[in-house]
């Protein structure tokens, strides 16, 4: 039997910990009609908002991190009972990751929103500068999934509040009370009114958002959802940035410490019930290694242990939404209709319905779904490869590029391989670890998105650019360009290509008769 996770209903919406079935508590759903009012308040306290000085937003940002951090244990065990992880993982994913990344921004905010000089090459000499400053959009709304429900949009809401925009976070239906601990931090940090609002419902609330008013959305979700927000956003031109999700390849050459990977790819693929964009989806692995390894990747999954996730010693808890087991065990299914051999799991745990076992499979191939659709579940499907064409050729074969992992000890080899490999970020002896780190950019080309979150490109992707160019010595002889035409300025303006663009003696003999020709021309 199914437990369900969310239920809306007059109304209400209410939150279920999908490993047991208790109601763990509810909030109101939002009118979707009310939402332009809504942003219309965000619009108003941009007013104020975006005058304050950085350091100023700062402290409002350390404020709500110091409240994370002083209940950080009650905070990671409702992530757990909310989102079904374990506690650790809502520690050590969720809470801390987002802890830095509010301090990096906090602190590093202004420093990368300064104004840039642009160096003008030959036309400062002839008394022009330019520089760009960025100021922010306005109004974010920032739409969050279920998989990470404080560290994805905390972070979001911060970097955007920090450059100056006010929030209205609109989170899964799946986890509404997380997003109101975020809320809550706020609240406590003295955050004026109106900066962020916290809106909730179904999907039907996430379109009434967008169709409201709101000057730059951030969606982290699923492919067919992140469609219909282009095309939405697509009607008034809204700035959008978008992330996914992912079919991440995990490649093992010959000379990786076998021993190392293996626990690499199994916490990879396994981490939050293989819940994160970010996943280990597809695993290479050298032919001449394959069953050393694979040995190992089984024997380790099967040492995992399962169970609710307030449980310290559970390493695999419960999947969050219903629909993904599905989802998953259709994908299961389909392969082992097709041949594939299940090395182990396959199956929901005795646990109960919302636990599917961590599974490992063979005998695929780029055509099972399982392959070649995200999955997003605790499924591990293996390959192998026989040289570094071939693994190049695999791991690019998708329709995602969000991340790839290269696992080997030869470092000139893993530079030249990571050179070719289409990917937001391509780890070396690395997993599913830099979304943790707020300096690096997050995000992916094909259908892992559009644009970039974290680092100082995710920052940029939360301001517009203003372009201010001077002119120190204005004048119309040095704007011999201007009306009225002549066969003069003509010749002007062939004798400075010829000097700024020419070969040899030819240049300086231009730019002399250039000089001498502006100070006889005139402009209207």
């Amino acid at each position: 039997m199914t437990v369900e996770a969310f239920k809306i209903q007059d109304q209400i919406l209410k939150s279920f910990n999908p490993a047991t079935g208790e109601c763990l508590g509810d909030v109101s759903v939002t009118n979707p009609k009310s939402l332009t009012e809504t942003v219309q308040k965000s619009k108003q306290a941009f007013l104020k908002w975006s005058a304050l000085s950085f350091n100023e937003r700062a402290r409002f940002i350390l404020a709500a991190r110091d409240y994370i951090l002083q209940n950080q244990l009650e905070v990671a065990t409702l992530i757990s009972k909310e989102n079904g992880k374990p506690i650790q993982e809502a520690l050590g994913n969720d809470v801390m990751p987002v802890l830095d990344l509010m301090t990096h921004f906090a602190k590093t905010s202004k420093s990368l929103l300064k104004k840039q000089k642009i160096k003008l090459g030959k036309w400062g000499v002839l008394g022009r500068s330019s520089h760009i400053e960025f100021y922010p959009y306005g109004v974010v709304a920032v739409i969050s999934p279920w998989n990470f429900p404080l560290s994805i949009p905390l972070g979001e809401i911060s970097m955007a509040l920090m450059a100056g925009n006010t929030v209205v976070l609109k989170p899964s239906e799946y986890t509404p009370l997380v997003a109101e601990k975020i809320k809550q931090a706020f609240q406590q940090a003295g955050l004026p009114q109106d900066v962020l609002q916290v809106v909730h419902g179904a999907g039907d609330v996430g379109a009434a958002l967008i169709e409201s008013g709101v000057d730059k959305v951030v969606f982290t979700g699923s492919v067919p959802t992140g469609k219909k927000i282009m095309s939405a956003c697509a009607k008034n031109l809204t700035s959008l940035t978008l992330e996914l999700g992912g079919k991440d390849p995990f490649v093992v050459f010959e000379d990786a410490d076998l021993d190392v990977a293996s626990s690499a790819a199994v916490w990879g693929a396994f981490g939050n019930s293989g819940q994160i964009c970010a996943s280990v989806e597809r695993l290479y692995v050298h032919q001449s290694i394959q069953d050393q390894f694979i040995d190992l990747v089984v024997k380790k999954t099967k040492m995992l242990r399962q169970g609710l996730g307030q449980d310290p010693n559970v390493d695999v808890a419960a999947m969050t939404a219903p629909m993904q087991v599905e989802k998953v065990l259709s994908q299961i299914q389909d392969a082992r209709s097709r041949g594939a051999i299940i090395l182990t799991g396959g199956q929901v745990h005795t646990q109960g319905a919302s636990f599917l076992e961590p599974t490992v499979i063979t005998n695929v191939d780029h055509s099972f779904t399982i392959v070649c659709e995200e999955s997003f579940g605790p499924i591990l499907p293996i390959m192998t490869f026989t040289d570094e064409a071939d693994a190049i050729q695999k791991a690019n074969h998708s329709d995602f590029a969000l991340n790839a992992y290269l696992w080997t000890k030869n470092k000139a080899r893993a530079q030249r391989v990571a050179s070719q490999i289409v990917a937001g970020t391509v780890n070396i002896n690395e997993t599913v670890f830099t979304h943790a780190l707020p300096q690096t950019p997050w995000g992916g080309p094909k259908n892992s998105g559009m644009g970039r979150t974290h680092g100082a490109t995710g920052l940029m992707d939360l301001v517009q650019i203003r372009h201010v160019h001077t002119n120190h010595f204005p004048s119309k002889k040095n704007a011999f360009w201007w009306f009225a035409y002549s066969s003069q300025k003509i010749e002007l303006l062939m004798l400075l290509s010829q000097a700024l663009f020419g070969k040899g003696f030819n240049r300086l003999k231009s730019f002399i008769k250039f000089i001498r020709g502006s100070l006889k021309v005139n402009s209207n």
